[in-house]
């Protein structure tokens, strides 16, 4: 008697009495004859009852669909006309001598197997349900497969595999933390990690030459279709005594190729004749360059639609729009003519929604620049703006025309618009860039002042002398930090930089916020105090292990490639969490 899982019943187990488990998934009574499709989590077999089976018989009436049973029986081969090629098991079929059921199942809230799928808060509230479905065990597989490749790439590189506290303190991260009140010390709190960012440098200092880990992190920021609520995975990583980031992204980026085809089976493109970068099959683009040519610093490479400068085209314009505008630029869309008139007014809305007044454009056709504004134009600038943009007949050119950063958010949101529209998103290619240079210091809009571009923690490029040169806000928004993003498909899917390791550097970093020495100390205590002992240069990143997951296999919301996430409101419906506290422990917290 052997017990196998179910896709493992092939031709070499015909005429072998076996034992199988799973889930009724099917039930058809053919009079006198019961057909049961059984299922567990590698696929289905067809169970054959006979009223001669007896008691077996009797049990195979009384199933419904989804019970859990567990049958004895005989394989043999099917017919010939009976064979089902669609099935990996569509050979055989197993006459039943016994039949037990181990657990009875209600009708169920939601049907799984339906083409007609519930909607997402159902598919929540009955997960456990909802993860029976094959794409749900698919996904389940492969992500386990993900960190498998994962592991296997560090390990042969030589990190070790550390795991760092969740119970830790407040760092800023850019998100609100997750604050834990303390029973033992009242009135204090822990903070759940938003990123293992300090323990991994203080790893560094403790002589660890390569770290990685999975890590979970935690940030009380508003879920969106790309971004979960509340927990998410990452693969974090650092490697000591590097001074440059390029040694740490010719480390990681293997893996990214690897995941890309040998994981998902699909093809990375070679960017090495991309405008802009350094020539490289994963280019390199500074950050500036990313904004400027593709309005976003996380760019889709899939497709090419780049934003062209014209601000000195229309320099001496009497267009009122372009006219009194800081900075005016365009996109082509090819075919853009087919657009009709409610099309065009949609993408005009999604201009408006990133704080643009309208959407300027002309249209050719026939030879002609066709457009509301084109009678406003003259001939110079019309001619000029159709050899810049490299327009046909049958293309619209969209103009943004605004401060600098406006056009540029307007046409970026734009660019990735269009291109799903026009189906140029192919979903079966990665493009990979990496973003470089990015500012070290921001501006505020909302506090109208300058604070930390990413985070604290990156080394400015030039050291404590840069600096030291800055004294004006210009002078602060000028410096550059030696930090990177990986960008995958129009999605940051890594960050990452050469780590502050000086105690002096460091200090000013904040001074220059107007943050004493006082502040720092307190804050980030255990990692001056740790620079001071000699701490050696490192450098490191960290992929969102969930984005890219949900990319590679296709998917437009996180929340299908995760086992049990929350809804889009930061609920946990099929937990009913977060709940209301007992009493008592809030009690014993002094709260």
């Amino acid at each position: 008697m052997k017990q196998r899982i179910l896709s493992d019943y092939v031709a070499e187990f015909v005429g072998q009495s076996v034992i199988v488990a799973g889930w009724v998934h099917s039930h058809r009574d053919h009079g006198g004859l019961i057909f049961i499709d059984l299922r567990d989590h590698m696929g289905l077999v067809q169970l054959v009852i006979n009223p001669e089976a007896g008691e077996a018989f009797r049990t195979a009436e009384s199933l419904r669909d989804e019970f859990v049973v567990r049958a004895t029986g005989l394989v043999r081969e099917r017919e010939e006309g009976l064979k089902n090629p669609n099935l990996a098991t569509g050979g055989i079929e197993i006459v039943v001598e016994d039949l037990t059921i181990l657990n009875r199942a209600e009708t169920l809230p939601i049907q799984p197997f339906s083409e007609n799928q519930a909607n997402e808060e159902l598919r929540l509230k009955y997960r456990f349900l909802d993860l029976r479905r094959d794409k749900m065990q698919r996904m389940l597989k492969k992500r386990a497969e993900m960190y498998r490749l994962i592991r296997q790439y560090m390990d042969e590189r030589e990190f070790i595999e550390i795991q760092t506290p969740i119970l830790a303190n407040s760092s800023p991260e850019g998100a609100r933390d997750f604050l834990i009140p303390s029973r033992l010390h009242e009135g204090k709190y822990y903070a759940l990690p938003q990123a293992p960012q300090q323990f991994k440098q203080l790893l560094m200092v403790g002589g660890v030459p390569r770290y990685y880990q999975l890590a979970a992190c935690f940030r009380d920021e508003d879920p969106r279709a790309d971004r979960l609520y509340g927990e998410f995975y990452q693969l974090d990583c650092e490697m000591s005594f590097v001074e440059d980031g390029e040694e740490v992204r010719q480390m990681v980026e293997p893996l990214m190729k690897r995941l890309a085809t040998d994981f998902a089976g699909k093809t990375v493109l070679d960017l090495s004749d991309l405008p802009v970068g350094d020539g490289s099959p994963i280019p390199r683009i500074s950050y500036r360059d990313a904004m400027e040519t593709y309005g976003s610093d996380k760019p889709d490479l899939r497709f090419g639609m780049e934003l062209v400068e014209l601000t000195d085209v229309f320099s001496t314009t009497e267009f009122g729009v372009f006219k009194n505008a800081e900075c005016i630029k365009a996109i082509c869309v090819k075919n853009g003519a087919s657009l009709s008139r409610k099309q065009i007014d949609n993408f005009t809305n999604i201009a408006k929604s990133e704080g643009a007044g309208g959407l300027a454009y002309i249209t050719y056709e026939n030879g002609e620049a066709k457009s509301p504004i084109a009678k406003f134009l003259n001939a110079t600038e019309l001619a000029a703006v159709q050899e810049k943009l490299g327009a046909t007949d049958g293309d619209t050119v969209f103009f943004g025309a605004d401060t600098r950063s406006t056009v540029n958010k307007v046409l970026g949101r734009l660019r990735s618009e269009f291109a799903a529209h026009f189906n140029l998103k192919d979903p079966n290619v990665v493009a990979l860039a990496w973003i470089v240079d990015f500012p070290f210091y921001e501006w505020d809009e909302a506090r109208k002042k300058v604070d930390f571009g990413h985070n604290p923690f990156s080394m400015p490029r030039g050291g404590v002398q840069a600096l030291e040169k800055a004294s004006t806000d210009a002078e602060k928004l000028a410096i550059v930090a030696d930090q990177y993003d990986m960008v995958m498909n129009g999605y940051e899917i890594c960050s990452g930089g050469v780590r502050n390791h000086s105690p002096e550097t460091l200090y000013k970093v904040f001074e220059l916020l107007g943050f004493d020495h006082n502040y720092v100390d307190e804050k980030f205590g255990a990692m001056i105090n740790a620079f001071k002992y000699g701490a050696p240069p490192h450098a490191g990143c960290a992929f969102g292990v969930d984005r890219i997951l949900m990319e590679l296999l296709g998917e437009s919301n996180i929340r299908e490639i995760i086992a049990f996430p929350k809804n889009g409101s930061g609920v946990d419906v099929m937990t009913d969490s977060p709940g209301a506290a007992d009493p008592k422990s809030l009690r014993e917290l002094g709260l």
